[in-house]
């Protein structure tokens, strides 16, 4: 991953020992270890956040959608989960819709699903 990598990069510019590092993040030498090696599977966020401040790099969020193309994913998806659930019930009752019906229902979900910012975050 980039930022471990970043990470890495930084620490080895400040000249400082990866034990140091620990030292004064507080966090334990073999984890600094597994974390800069790219090693350990699931960092927690605040021990991300400890190294990352000791070495004065700043995390940043960066949006990977745009707020209204994540909703309009968001909103299809779970439109196309409602759809089959209905879809499937109607199947075993002889009531299938067509492909091009079960579309439109899709898009009509979705459109009542964006305009519900509660409903289209539900589980």
């Amino acid at each position: 991953m980039q930022l471990f990598q970043e990470l890495e990069k930084r620490r080895r510019e400040l000249g400082m020992s990866r034990s140091t590092l620990a030292r004064r993040s507080h966090v334990s030498l073999p984890t600094v270890n597994r974390i800069m090696s790219q090693q350990h599977p699931r960092p927690t966020f605040a021990h991300v956040a400890a190294i990352a401040d000791v070495l004065g790099v700043e995390l940043t969020p960066v949006p990977k959608a745009e707020s209204e193309e994540l909703r309009q994913r968001q909103a299809r998806n779970k439109a196309r989960q409602l759809v089959r659930l209905v879809q499937g019930n109607s199947g075993l009752e002889g009531q299938a819709l067509d492909q091009t019906e079960l579309e439109s229902l899709i898009v009509r979900t979705a459109e009542y699903l964006l305009q519900s910012k509660r409903k289209l975050w539900a589980e």
